[in-house]
């Protein structure tokens, strides 16, 4: 009956609160692997059409060549996801901005207003920041001695306070802010619970960019505030820190508590990294990026016209999701083995951990940057550590758009 009604009247995604059964692969793990299903897919068809109870038709991709080609192509495809929003629910079309939401020009427009902060050069000066942060914390993680939570103590508050420092935010309402962004990537109880979290972290944001407004600091908010003055409007500078805050915080806190685990199960890639030889810890950071590929799916695309898109027929407003983590381990292009975590293996191209075009991930060298700084000296620091629990002990999410584990117990 709830199928029927759905087909018959269209979907508000703020009210599911369902998942049908085989949408939710892409998203679930055994461990740190996708699910055995998504290589066999992939191995049989590279899009395979999803079997949703929409008005609209979604495909998934899992092939990394197949992934490229829908990532690169930024005339066939939009990203706005509005339309699906009828406005009654936890969220609105209101809430949904940033610059994975948003189509060019405007898409254009807001990240030429970004990207300069992102670039080497700049992200350079907040090495020392950095470095500090994960000083503080690997001092807190020892303070709370054997049997701390590394997530509580060094995965989530280092990038957390780096992305603060960064924008420009305070740290008042750090612990709420940080579980919603837990909360948005979690499809577990459906999508009421999700977007709700969207709407709550978007009406803290845009508290924050009226404050910036009235006294502009000395972040990326208050430097984009002195720049573009009434042009940028609140709406969308609170889209591009809503961007920047859950791209940068959720995802890099996944990957050092995630990169920890697997470095731990391998005591001599531990050992590579506690070296610290930049060249050696650079090949740990970029394996453990396209192994774990933490996010999972990248933003959906609505097909804008009809088109053959290998070998099958689309139509206009289709929706084409790709799998991140299926196509890192596509044995095309990560090489043989692609299911082994292996430092030394010489891919023919590259990953797709950040995504790819004109929507690939505008903060991935500062991720790489907190990576190469944070796991180092986790070693370094403790080179006794281990987990306190077996890894069948642990809890890893279940189902989230952002691969993860919440508490992990360590040893040192």
């Amino acid at each position: 009956m709830l199928v029927k009604r759905i087909q018959k009247n269209g979907i508000d995604l703020s009210a599911l609160s369902f998942i049908p059964e085989q949408t939710k692969i892409p998203l679930q793990r055994d461990v740190m692997d996708p699910l055995p299903k998504i290589a066999e897919w992939r191995a049989a068809e590279p899009m395979r059409k999803l079997e949703l109870p929409f008005t609209f038709t979604a495909y998934l991709v899992t092939g990394h060549d197949e992934a490229r080609t829908i990532l690169t192509d930024r005339d066939s495809y939009s990203n706005d996801i509005r339309h699906l929003f009828h406005g009654d629910g936890p969220a609105t079309a209101d809430d949904i901005g940033g610059l994975g939401f948003t189509d060019p020009p405007l898409h254009t427009r807001l990240r030429k207003i970004v990207t300069p902060e992102f670039t080497m050069r700049r992200l350079a000066r907040l090495e020392p920041m950095i470095s500090d942060f994960v000083d503080a914390q690997l001092d807190a993680l020892e303070a709370e001695g054997p049997g701390a939570d590394l997530c509580k103590a060094v995965a989530f508050p280092i990038p957390f306070q780096t992305i603060c420092a960064l924008l420009g935010l305070d740290y008042a309402d750090s612990q709420a802010f940080a579980k919603l962004g837990s909360d948005r990537f979690d499809a577990t109880n459906g999508g009421a619970a999700a977007f709700g979290a969207v709407s709550d972290q978007r009406k803290f944001l845009f508290e924050a960019v009226a404050r910036q407004r009235k006294e502009p600091g000395p972040g990326l908010l208050g430097q984009i505030i002195r720049d573009e003055g009434d042009t940028i409007s609140d709406f969308d500078l609170a889209g591009l820190a809503d961007g920047i805050f859950t791209g940068g915080f959720e995802t890099t806190a996944g990957m050092i508590a995630l990169g920890t685990i697997v470095l731990l199960r391998d005591p001599e890639y531990a050992d590579l990294v506690r070296r610290g030889e930049p060249e050696d810890v650079d090949r740990v950071v970029e394996e453990l990026l396209r192994y774990l590929s933490v996010v999972q799916v990248a933003f959906p695309r609505f097909a804008k016209h009809d088109m053959e898109l290998f070998g099958t027929h689309v139509k206009a407003g289709d929706v084409i999701l790709t799998s991140l983590n299926g196509a890192n381990r596509d044995p095309a292009a990560a090489g043989e083995r692609p299911e082994e975590f292996d430092p030394y293996r010489t891919p023919p191209s590259g990953h797709l951990a950040f995504g790819h075009g004109i929507h690939r991930c505008i903060g991935a060298e500062l991720a790489r940057m907190e990576l190469r700084i944070a796991l180092p000296k986790l070693f370094q620091r403790f080179p006794d550590l281990a987990l306190a629990t077996s890894q069948a002990e642990l809890s890893f999410r279940q189902l989230s758009f952002v691969y993860g584990v919440d508490e992990l117990t360590v040893t040192f």
